[in-house]
């Protein structure tokens, strides 16, 4: 079964269109689908009703954020193929039969490139900048990682979990815990009905997200990696003026009471060392994780 999963938030004028052509293109590929439509809090306005056996809408009482409305969309769908697509019909449901025919080829992950893109200038040059440091810092092989449009295996679900604006690294998820991953081109429509929910303080809360994902990927399970290095750096500077200070008192005769210099080097050596055992706490919070695991196996 394929279970296409759809949030949104007021699309009342969108989402009427798109089913039609996803059923339409859906039928096409002959295997049993169903699509499941996740309204994220929208306006009494924009609710969506449909009584189609093969379409399920679930409701949200407030605006909970579009990882919630994914993850309630996965949780309320049987699909062992999902799809993921934006309900503002930018994403083409004629390209659909590309990502199956994808994860028919032994792909467990396809995300979509969107050709031509239709986004304004800010949206563009936040996903260039996301890419280029993924793919500098993280080692992405993503061109597109933000593209709404995506299809996968469940199974490559089976360790991920929804939280907060985490649905945005699904693919580098996947990717690093060795499931095969491509990606393709697909149409990026101009939008018809309503605004882009894209502003500039989504900008700002995406590039903290992305700092949040490198460090996940890349020290979840190495901590003191991570504080090491900055506490170590810190407490370097700071004895390195706290000795020159030193070497000046005792060869030159100079008062160290007339010398701000003294509290920064003693405040980057306290500090130092709080980040560094940061990590280190960091680290035995790993090992009992990883030690309480293996008492589960057995």
């Amino acid at each position: 079964m394929i279970s296409v999963i759809i949030p949104f938030y007021n699309e009342a004028e969108s989402i009427p269109v798109l089913i039609n052509l996803l059923i339409n293109t859906l039928s096409k590929i002959k295997k049993e689908y169903e699509i499941v439509l996740v309204d994220d809090g929208s306006e009494e306005k924009s609710k969506i009703k449909d009584k189609r056996s093969n379409i399920k809408i679930f409701n949200h009482k407030k605006r909970l954020g579009k990882g919630a409305a994914l993850k309630t969309g996965v949780e309320n769908s049987l699909g062992e193929i999902i799809i993921f697509m934006d309900g503002d019909l930018q994403d083409d449901p004629e390209d659909l039969p590309k990502f199956i025919e994808k994860i028919n080829e032994g792909n467990d992950f396809v995300n979509g490139i969107r050709e031509k893109r239709n986004d304004n200038v800010l949206v563009k040059f936040y996903s260039k900048i996301v890419a280029w440091f993924l793919k500098s810092f993280l080692n992405s092989p993503y061109i597109d990682i933000n593209c709404g449009y995506k299809a996968f295996k469940r199974e490559v679900l089976k360790d991920f979990i929804f939280y907060g604006n985490n649905f945005r690294f699904l693919p580098l998820a996947v990717f690093y815990n060795g499931s095969k991953v491509t990606e393709i081109n697909v149409k990026n429509n101009q939008r018809k009905f309503g605004k882009s929910k894209f502003g500039p303080g989504k900008l700002f809360t995406g590039l903290l997200d992305t700092l949040t994902a490198y460090f996940l990927f890349k020290f979840s399970e190495k901590p003191l990696h991570f504080f090491g290095m900055i506490g170590g750096a810190l407490f370097f500077i700071g004895f390195l003026i706290s000795f020159y200070l030193t070497i000046e008192r005792l060869f030159f005769g100079v008062l160290l009471y007339q010398r701000p210099l003294l509290q920064l080097g003693i405040l980057l050596i306290i500090v130092g060392i709080q980040v560094v055992m940061t990590g280190i706490i960091g680290e035995l919070i790993v090992f009992i994780d990883q030690k309480s695991k293996i008492k589960d196996q057995k």
